[in-house]
């Protein structure tokens, strides 16, 4: 059984017991979360596009996702400019889909 789910703006196709990094969420870890945004939701072939389901996951870890290089050039002109960031994330395992 798997569910198409909207967490912090971002579609993740979750199943039960998979642990995946999302955007920083609120809360602390250990604390358990529910996402009632379900986009759709199948079992065994069985599609199923309702609102009604929720899915359940506890936070297990916040931390920060790899470097990202941001290098400006242009030709000619002495110009050159070099950024950096960062991003924020959470690491959630999904519980249960009901």
């Amino acid at each position: 059984m798997f569910a198409i789910v909207n967490i912090a703006g971002q579609q993740f196709r979750v199943i039960k017991d998979q642990e995946l990094f999302v955007h920083r969420l609120e809360g602390k870890v250990g604390d358990n979360v529910e996402f009632s945004e379900v986009l759709m939701s199948s079992n065994n072939n069985n599609v199923a596009i309702s609102g009604s389901m929720k899915v359940k996951a506890e936070i297990l870890d916040h931390l920060k996702g790899d470097k990202v290089i941001i290098f400006k050039k242009k030709r000619r002109k002495g110009y050159q400019k070099m950024n950096g960031h960062r991003q924020y994330l959470t690491k959630i395992k999904i519980n249960d889909i009901a």
